[in-house]
């Protein structure tokens, strides 16, 4: 069937994100005494969720020592440094943010010959609809979905058919968009094919490596895959 609907990643895929994500999360690491990240360390820690972001900040400390033993405590720990990044995200998610080259003239074309587009993302749900609006206030995305409380995350196939069904997009008509195996592992999860992209945070090996159908290396060359 001819591509009808599209499924964006958001973070590496549309926008380049990560100086606002490290802010953030440095920012919650060094009010709990804890050393402020390296901004390259945090393209190989993002795309799984804040929590997880949180869990993985911890581990690259340089005194792990101060991270506690007890495992309920280092849960909490997390639970807290993820509530007080996501806070301090919350108040300035754009500081640094910007579309990729391409990206803002591609979702025109896109949207000019039909295609109906949606975002799915693992960013925080009040974050992801800030980022999208604040930098593509004229594309009409049928649904932007970021990561709620209490609800599934990408992979899970049972969230990315609820945005599918949301849209009205079918299994042999719907393309996935992404930077990371999270994004080609949800793509698959329901039998859709996913097109990897180079410019993102984890670069084109990995997305070999974990089986995208097809690699991109300019926004533009994603219109020859669904013409």
């Amino acid at each position: 069937m001819k591509t009808s609907h599209i499924i964006f990643d958001l973070d590496g895929t549309l926008v380049n994100t990560i100086e606002d994500i490290a802010l953030a999360m440095n920012r919650a690491l060094v009010s709990h005494g804890f050393s402020a990240l390296p901004l390259e360390v945090y393209p190989d820690m993002v795309g799984w969720g804040i929590q997880k972001l949180a869990a993985l900040a911890l581990e690259a400390q340089i005194r792990p020592q101060q991270i506690p033993a007890d495992e309920t405590d280092r849960a909490a720990l997390i639970n807290k440094l993820a509530r007080e990044a996501l806070d301090r995200y919350d108040e300035i998610p754009l500081r640094f943010s910007r579309p990729y080259p391409e990206i803002p003239e591609l979702l025109h074309i896109l949207i000019d010959e039909g295609f109906v587009l949606a975002v799915l993302t693992n960013k925080p749900d009040p974050v992801a609809r800030q980022v999208v609006k604040g930098l593509f206030p004229d594309i009409p995305f049928a649904v932007i979905q970021g990561d709620r409380i209490d609800s599934p995350k990408k992979p899970d196939p049972d969230l990315t058919r609820s945005v599918m069904e949301a849209i009205g997009a079918a299994q042999g008509s719907t393309l996935f968009v992404g930077d990371s195996v999270v994004d080609v592992e949800t793509a698959h999860a329901v039998g859709c094919p996913i097109v990897g992209v180079s410019w993102g945070f984890r670069g084109p090996d990995e997305l070999v490596k974990a089986g995208a159908d097809h690699l991109i290396t300019t926004p533009m060359k994603l219109l020859e895959i669904v013409r």
